[in-house]
């Protein structure tokens, strides 16, 4: 049996349940798997008060500290966030609210190894929880931890430390390992295990009745993603001004949302940009399969759950070179690489209304990210590393 710690900031909760999807379907798919035990661990950054009784905070605060979700063993330990400080002090404190609460799990649960699901502060705190008590660690890369936190001065050497002292190391994408090793992690411990996606919910359907039923006339762009600068949705919005009578929904929320609205009015494109707010997972298909093409102008991504699910559903995408986007878009069935600027992107989006894929072709570049593959991998990688560090203290031990 391999019994796995997960931990993870990044993971769905009642207030949020969008909120690290990605890594609750992971996880589901691991928890699975024959001979594999495992539990949650989903800390809640908390500020002191009075903060922790305002805005995004108090449904954060009120969750409980342990439950059932979606048949997961989940705790939501909370630790002290420290707001100004530019992350220095997470990974720290973090670590040292979790102390106590794995000494209690080790008790019934004595779990062979730490699997971090983001680098911070998840995988600067699991390195040093994995020392305390003695069992190999594992920190996955996404792309945004190592793009932010790799890089800001408060939290550089914390992040590339730790990608230096863990057991395994894993990426999204083989451009992000690359630029690990660029930053000084060791490549012989990086592995790439692609994220999934659901091939079953996610799949081509009638685009012109699933338009209708949104309320489309014409032409319609999607876009995936959180209201935030990195996502580059103000690209989009202005590609598609070039480009009458197309559409664009945009499914996710965040704090550009006033910025967003205001260029949506200051263009006159009101009747043709959405912004839809946050979409349930469980929704998100309905959207993908009435696109005719997903845009999505971020800054950095690892390797986008939004591109292969916007694939899988027949709709071709529009992408920076970013991530990886090249072992994702391999032909132009899958859609096109632009450089991150409207007129590229507008161009980009003309062509493949004029020309578009047959759905089955844009969906065959997703079909080798599933998540079984995901899960299969992942064991594997956990169990060598448990089984690396076993032989390890036997050849110690003689």
């Amino acid at each position: 049996m391999l019994r796995v710690l997960i931990l993870s900031t990044l993971f769905p909760d009642a207030s949020r349940p969008n909120f690290g999807i990605f890594v609750e379907r992971q996880t589901l798919g691991l928890a699975a798997r024959e001979g594999v035990a495992l539990q949650v661990i989903a800390p809640l950054g908390i500020p002191p008060w009075p903060l922790a009784a305002l805005g995004r905070y108090r449904p954060l605060a009120e969750l409980p500290v342990r439950e059932k979700w979606k048949d997961l063993d989940v705790h939501r330990p909370r630790f002290r966030n420290l707001p100004g400080t530019q992350g220095r002090f997470h990974a720290a404190m973090l670590a040292r609210a979790l102390v106590p609460l794995l000494a209690r799990i080790r008790r019934d649960f004595p779990f062979d190894a730490i699997n971090a699901e983001y680098f911070f502060p998840d995988g600067v705190a699991a390195v040093a929880l994995g020392r305390r008590f003695g069992v190999p660690v594992a920190v996955k890369a996404r792309g945004s931890d190592i793009d932010h936190w790799a890089r800001s001065p408060a939290t550089a050497a914390q992040v590339i430390g730790a990608g230096c002292a863990a057991d395994g190391l894993l990426a999204v994408s083989d451009a992000l390992r690359t630029d690990m090793i660029a930053l000084g992690m060791p490549g012989e411990r990086i592995q790439c295990i692609h994220t999934g996606v659901d091939l079953a919910r996610f799949a081509p359907a009638d685009r012109a009745a699933a338009k209708a039923a949104l309320g489309v006339p014409g032409p319609l762009v999607a876009s995936v993603g959180a209201l935030i600068p990195r996502k580059g949705h103000a690209t989009v919005i202005e590609a598609v001004a070039a480009l009458p009578g197309v559409h664009l929904h945009i499914a996710g929320e965040g704090p550009e949302r006033a910025r967003l609205e205001a260029q949506v009015t200051r263009l006159g494109l009101g009747g043709r940009v959405r912004l839809l707010g946050s979409v349930p997972h469980a929704q998100l298909h309905q959207l993908l399969a009435a696109a005719d093409v997903m845009a999505l102008a971020s800054r950095f991504e690892g390797l986008a759950n939004a591109w292969l699910e916007a694939l899988a559903s027949g709709t071709p995408i529009v992408v920076p070179d970013i991530g990886g986007a090249r072992q994702v878009v391999r032909g132009d069935a899958a859609g096109r690489i632009v450089e991150p600027r409207p007129e590229a992107f507008a161009a980009a989006i003309a062509e493949l209304l004029a020309a578009p894929p047959a759905p089955a072709a844009a969906r065959a570049a997703a079909e080798p990210f599933t998540w079984e593959a995901n899960g299969a991998a992942l064991h594997r990688f956990l169990r060598r590393l448990v089984e690396q560090r076993a032989a390890t203290c036997e050849r110690t031990a003689a």
